[in-house]
């Protein structure tokens, strides 16, 4: 499992549409397959869930994005889970690191940081 926590300016709306639109563009097998959106106050929050195919590994991982923010003020929280191989055995040949780095790729191209 890898972990990702990021902060931001900007809204909400916008940061999961970027990171529904370039996440997929990551891998051919790369697709989103869950999106909520939910309001509370005047906070917005946005649950992303992704899955790949990574050959290394001859498995899945799967990617899951929470976006919060109100304000102007977005946290993004990303965990990269399941790209382990075998029953008895979790090596995962770097799978889920390799896809919460993309978050954190697109992410800081937009000004975002720890």
């Amino acid at each position: 499992m890898a972990t990702l926590s990021l902060r931001g300016k900007g809204f909400v709306d916008e940061i999961a549409a970027l990171l529904s639109a370039q996440i997929p563009q990551s891998g051919i097998s790369c697709e989103q397959i869950a999106s909520l959106r939910k309001t509370v106050g005047k906070a917005v929050i946005h649950l992303l869930v992704f899955e790949k195919y990574y050959m290394r590994s001859s498995n899945r991982a799967s990617l899951t994005v929470l976006i919060t923010g109100a304000d102007g003020h977005v946290a993004v929280d990303a965990v990269g889970a399941g790209g382990g191989q075998g029953a008895l055995f979790r090596f995962s040949w770097g799978v889920e690191e390799d896809f919460v780095r993309e978050v954190a790729s697109i992410l800081r191209r937009h000004g975002f940081s720890q």
